[in-house]
């Protein structure tokens, strides 16, 4: 039997929605425009990381306004995060390291560990550059420990005949809160080393980390020890430990 094409059906048909979009596109001089604003994006945290890395600047924020200075980019909007810079940091040395870079970033982790066992009492934890695996010599690693008072991990330095020295650092916690910490240095070898003492009760509650601004976990020692299990060790390492 024949379906009759009514008109009835022909007004329900076209009442009806369609399976045709009306497309919105933007026109090209917007899609330009965002696209110079990601090139400029890309080329400040670019500059930013080289910055970081041929002049030894370890302040993210000092870096990114050097490097904004020199390109004429006002504009906060177009300015990168710590973390974008982080990764550019990351691969320019994983670019232009080498070998040789592969090398240094595994020493600093062999010798972060040897630290961490010796201050095992205390739970150390490795944070930072090192961990993320864009950490020079020169630049050293930090720890983080949990003690009762800074007492305790100063008598291990003592012990072991340690030249040390301890400043305080402030350190900023979800919340907005901001609580200052004993920090000690010493030199393991020739290599700078960053102990950060902590209340026990912040090992659930660390301080923010302040690339990505969220708490810093950081790595235990059975973490760097599968870490440095790998081939590559730094090739994948973490850019942050959460």
């Amino acid at each position: 039997m024949s379906r009759k094409n009514t008109p009835a059906k022909r007004m329900r048909r076209r009442a009806h929605p369609t399976s045709r979009r009306i497309k919105k596109t933007a026109s090209p001089s917007v899609h330009k425009h965002a696209t110079e604003l990601v090139a400029r994006h890309r080329q400040l945290a670019y500059e930013a990381a080289r910055l970081m890395a041929d002049d030894l600047i370890e302040d993210f924020e000092h870096a990114r306004r050097k490097a904004a200075e020199q390109l004429g980019i006002t504009d906060k909007r177009q300015w990168p995060d710590n973390l974008e810079i982080q990764q550019q940091l990351l691969e320019r040395q994983r670019l232009f390291g080498g070998a040789a870079r592969q090398r240094e970033c595994r020493a600093l982790l062999e010798q972060a560990l040897a630290a961490m066992q010796v201050f095992a009492p205390f739970q150390p934890r490795l944070v930072g550059a090192a961990l993320a695996g864009t950490a020079t010599y020169q630049q050293g690693f930090e720890l983080q420990v949990f003690a009762d008072s800074p007492e305790e991990v100063i008598w291990r330095l003592i012990d072991r005949k340690i030249p040390w020295s301890v400043d305080q650092g402030q350190f900023r916690y979800a919340g907005n809160q901001r609580l200052e910490h004993p920090i000690l240095r010493f030199l393991a070898g020739m290599v700078p080393v960053q102990i950060v003492v902590l209340p026990i009760k912040a090992r659930r509650n660390p301080p923010l980390d302040p690339v990505s601004n969220r708490p810093q976990r950081g790595a235990s020692p059975r973490d760097l020890e599968d870490q440095l299990a790998r081939d590559n060790p730094c090739q994948n390492a973490p850019i942050n430990t959460h």
